[in-house]
């Protein structure tokens, strides 16, 4: 574990000003390395009096986080301090579970050098990684419905996201590489860092392979994660690659008929309130209650559309289809529906919406992380996968231009071009939101399509 004072890394903070950090976060194409991928620079803003460093790594079978922060505590600690100080916030907090020993110890053996920096526990339950409930776990503030941190005056960023930062300020080096976790139906489960644009089935041959025929692939965590293909590609926010078996609860989940599932919620939904009941935002006081918006939706009632305007308000973590509900009904999937509609027909959330109080009920109705990988049907797979970081060739690589939310990149090269490693190969433009995308390794332009680059080694 490296300590303070480690000779590979300099004690000393740099100090910048906020404009020329927020062009290095966008010129070395630094995103959210989870969800969506939000530009990291387009959070900066000294409205924050609080940095909020999120370790949860809550959904079931992902390993990355604890690991990365285990081994460069001190880097990632550096690289907080540093934001904080060009946003000139106060405090900073690691939001890390308890369990993540390794971790915790990597950060408390550093904690001496950085008078900013303390760690917030955070309970073992998922989504305790929801940046609403981080937020509110580590400082009691709660983000009003529809409004993101920087309202409550924090700034929230991810492990890996920190660790880029890190690199980009002190080794000039963009993103080029992700950790991902491959588990589940695998032989030897592992956390890798590879370059973006490689195959899901190439993590899979590293990890020793599939243990059963045509496993169902899942891109992210089993709650909020989506099916995917082997051919599939590493983006700056893959977190996780998992195999299943194809009739297993996860996969069927993650594949619903809508109009099916419609109409078995008329048929059979007993309006018992479970899904309400351990929803996170709802327990918040947002007023997102999937158990009003089934009521109203499976008895055709329209003269009251709040129920279906608050789906706005939900973040999809899953809890309501894949923990809570005893019918094995679908609320994320048939709100999702409603919200896609909504955003098609230009329906947006209200302006203020008053918050409500935190549930008396919250923390008896919180959802444990284990009991839930349990219900799921995935404690099987919950062992190790240890990080691997070795250098790995890869024949040819596949860069999606679209890594983020905002404006996709457009191509700066054409197919013959000889590209070295970390060259800009597109971009957005400066007045849009976006940022650059880079080489992950010296070699030719193969093809320049709309809506990726290939390049061979």
């Amino acid at each position: 574990m490296k300590k303070c004072g480690d000779p590979r890394v300099s004690a000393k903070a740099i100090v910048m000003e906020l404009a020329r950090l927020n062009e290095i976060l966008r010129d070395n194409g630094i995103v959210g390395c989870g969800g969506a991928g939000f530009p990291s620079y387009a959070k900066l803003n000294k409205a924050a009096d609080t940095v909020i460093l999120n370790c949860a790594e809550c959904e079931p079978l992902l390993k990355l986080h604890r690991q990365v922060m285990e081994k460069y505590a001190y880097e990632i600690m550096t690289a907080l301090e540093e934001v904080a100080e060009a946003l000139e916030a106060d405090n900073v907090i690691i939001a890390i579970k308890q369990s993540y020993s390794g971790a915790v110890e990597a950060i408390k053996a550093n904690l001496s050098s950085f008078k900013r920096i303390k760690i917030g526990f955070l309970p073992e339950v998922y989504p305790a990684g929801d940046e609403v409930v981080t937020i509110y776990e580590t400082t009691g503030r709660v983000v009003p419905p529809g409004s993101i941190p920087i309202a409550v005056g924090c700034v929230v960023y991810n492990v890996e996201t920190m660790l880029n930062v890190y690199r980009a300020i002190r080794e000039d080096k963009p993103v080029i590489e992700k950790y991902v976790t491959v588990c589940g139906e695998v032989k030897n489960p592992v956390t890798l860092k590879v370059p973006v644009g490689v195959t899901f089935k190439e993590l899979v041959d590293i990890a020793g392979g599939a243990t059963i025929p045509d496993p169902v692939y899942l891109c992210g965590g089993p709650m909020m994660g989506r099916l995917a293909h082997p051919t599939d590609v590493v983006t700056k926010t893959t977190s996780g690659v998992i195999l299943l078996k194809p009739d297993s609860h996860v996969a069927n989940a993650l594949q619903p008929h809508v109009k099916l599932q419609f109409a078995r919620a008329k048929a059979v939904c007993c309006d018992c309130m479970m899904c309400s009941d351990l929803c996170p935002r709802h327990l918040l006081g947002h007023p997102i209650s999937p158990a009003d918006f089934m009521n109203a939706g499976v008895s055709l009632k329209t003269d009251n559309v709040k129920p279906f305007i608050d789906t706005l308000y939900c973040c999809s973590c899953g809890v309501c289809e894949m923990y809570a509900c005893n019918q094995g009904l679908t609320p994320r999937t048939l709100i999702a529906e409603y919200k896609s509609g909504l955003r098609k027909n230009g329906v947006a959330m209200a302006g203020q919406v008053e918050v409500k109080p935190v549930s008396a009920q919250r923390t008896h109705r919180l959802v444990n992380k284990e009991r839930l990988t349990a219900r799921l049907g995935l404690s099987q797979y919950d062992g190790p996968a240890p990080l691997d970081e070795s250098d790995r060739k890869f024949g040819k690589l596949k860069i999606m231009l679209s890594q983020h939310i905002g404006v996709p990149c457009a191509p700066e090269v054409a197919v013959g071009d000889k590209v070295s490693k970390y060259q800009i190969i597109a971009a957005t433009p400066k007045t849009s939101l976006g940022v650059t995308l880079h080489s992950p390794v010296d070699g030719t332009v193969e093809e320049v399509a709309d809506k990726y680059i290939v390049i061979r080694t």
